[in-house]
């Protein structure tokens, strides 16, 4: 009788960090969206709508933090979240 031969799967663990941003998407005089975030400096990205805007800045905030670490430097720590809030003012005519 032959015997059933018998293998232990290997098991991979993969560690990952989330990371949440505040991004800031404003209106393009030419269509859709520029894209800033105030904590990666230099960070800037557009898209067409502001679905794409949103792809487009998950991927560039990805990109982004990927470089840092493969340069060996520390990824910035969003503490809070900024309040924004739209404040109107009136000017007497002159």
């Amino acid at each position: 009788m032959a015997k059933a031969k018998t293998t232990k799967a290997k098991r991979t663990t993969i560690r990952s960090t989330d990371y949440e941003y505040t991004v800031i998407f404003e209106p393009a005089e030419e269509g859709g969206y520029v894209v800033t975030v105030p904590a990666l400096p230099g960070l800037h990205t557009e898209g067409d709508t502001f679905e794409g805007a949103r792809a487009m800045a998950e991927e560039a905030i990805r990109g982004y933090l990927e470089c840092l670490r493969e340069d060996g430097a520390d990824i910035p720590v969003e503490h809070g979240y900024p309040i924004t809030h739209r404040v109107a003012v009136s000017l007497a005519k002159a």
